[in-house]
């Protein structure tokens, strides 16, 4: 028996091992640790690639479909439902299954033996304010899981594998509040941690409160499309019938990574070509049509999140839309980034205070802030959640390992 951490992440996933050699990461893609979990179906091989490969491929220009952010159907309808590959229809369910058998197989691979054991990471909520739609994500991932080939599936929550990553790090007792802002959720934990207390099998009264949103970079991703990206496409521009607008829903699904896929289809291309007629400025809308004939959708969401990195560091970034027109560019800038993703940013901020809250903590009873995941580097998310507890140090988790780090430590606990 091998036990494993398997953090399945919206936008990058990772694996690590718990044996004789102790806790380790394995690379999943050549020298990295990380996977981005994209899954690309190659029409002429009916081979899939994954991660970097499924990227490149269809940068390439490769015949075939690009799948991104897949997790993110958990706790929808969507989980259920199935999608077109070519001229074959498959479930969302086999095309998760896809990428966690692809990760399981290639860990095997790299650790020389059978991982039979997995500690699943989880967000603290799948679906906000819904319970029963939370469990039955959960319930989906372990099935999924299982089909895959592991024998045993258990849960832990992400931030709680993030502070135990943290634990591992540190040689006194202290108050941590973990914030783990990943592709798809931001999950909160106010947690005591200490060497003598990594020791304890019982850690229930070390977790003083544990919180969610379904708030996450690709949301970050889609507000900043909508922003600086999709006006130039034709996003709430007038029609020529007074006061009436282009419809919202198609922008809204082509600045999702999730909801891409569902505008390549006929029916739609023909509804945006007639609106090019009813178009105050049709030549926005000949741009739609260009990105929907030519499949451009994910490239386009590519280039966003390349300028929210980007803005991460600088002021400024113009986002190059020459793949869609010779010379077009879309300027952004920091500020508005910050802007586009206030409301969500907003509630980033009331989640910290309400988990203080719980834990019946003022803010400098907190010593210490542990980030983890890669939209903690954007500086009005950092700014949201360490506003406060102002007085606590700010530890730099890695962005993308600190999960899995911790996912495997309680596999070796629960399994070992």
């Amino acid at each position: 028996m091998v036990a494993c951490g398997l953090d399945f992440g919206t936008s990058n996933s990772t694996l690590g091992v718990a044996d004789e050699a102790g806790n380790r990461m394995l690379a999943l893609e050549g020298d990295h640790e990380t996977l981005p979990s994209a899954i690309f179906f190659d029409f002429e091989t009916h081979r899939p690639a994954f991660g970097r490969a499924a990227i490149n491929a269809y940068v390439a220009g490769g015949d075939g479909r690009l799948m991104r952010s897949i997790k993110s159907v958990l706790g929808t309808s969507l989980i259920d439902e199935e999608t077109l590959l070519g001229r074959r229809r498959v479930g969302f369910r086999e095309v998760i299954g896809l990428v966690i058998r692809h990760i399981k197989e290639e860990g095997e691979r790299r650790c020389g033996q059978e991982l039979t054991h997995v500690v699943h990471g989880r967000p603290v909520h799948f679906v906000d304010g819904d319970d029963a739609a939370d469990q039955r994500a959960e319930n989906a991932l372990a099935d999924i899981a299982r089909a895959s080939g592991f024998k045993d599936v258990s849960f832990q929550y992400e931030p709680i594998a993030a502070a135990l990553a943290y634990e591992a790090q540190i040689n006194a007792e202290q108050i941590a509040l973990i914030a783990d802002i990943g592709g798809g959720t931001s999950d909160f934990s106010i947690v005591r941690i200490g060497p003598d207390r990594a020791q304890r099998a019982e850690r229930a009264d070390d977790i003083l409160a544990n919180d969610g949103l379904r708030i996450g970079g690709t949301d970050f991703d889609r507000l900043l499309s909508l922003e600086a990206v999709m006006p130039h496409l034709g996003y709430r521009s007038p029609l020529l019938r007074q006061g009436l607008l282009t419809p919202n829903h198609l922008y809204v699904d082509l600045a999702t990574w999730a909801k891409i896929n569902f505008l390549y289809n006929p029916a739609v291309l023909s509804d945006v070509e007639r609106l090019v007629k009813e178009a105050k400025h049709p030549q926005l809308i000949r741009r739609l049509v260009t990105v929907l004939e030519e499949h451009l959708g994910h490239a386009l969401a590519m280039k966003v999140e390349e300028a929210k990195i980007a803005l991460s560091g600088a002021s400024t970034h113009d986002i190059d839309l020459s793949l869609v027109e010779k010379g077009l560019e879309a300027p952004s800038t920091r500020g508005r980034l910050g802007a586009a993703v206030a409301d969500p940013v907003e509630r980033l901020a009331a989640m910290t205070k309400d988990c203080l809250r719980q834990a019946g903590l003022r803010g400098d009873q907190v010593d210490a802030i542990f980030l983890t995941g890669g939209s903690t580097l954007l500086p009005a998310v950092r700014s949201a959640i360490t506003g406060a507890v102002p007085e606590a140090r700010i530890v730099e988790g890695d962005k993308f390992g600190a999960v899995g780090l911790g996912l495997t430590i309680e596999a070796g606990r629960r399994y070992g």
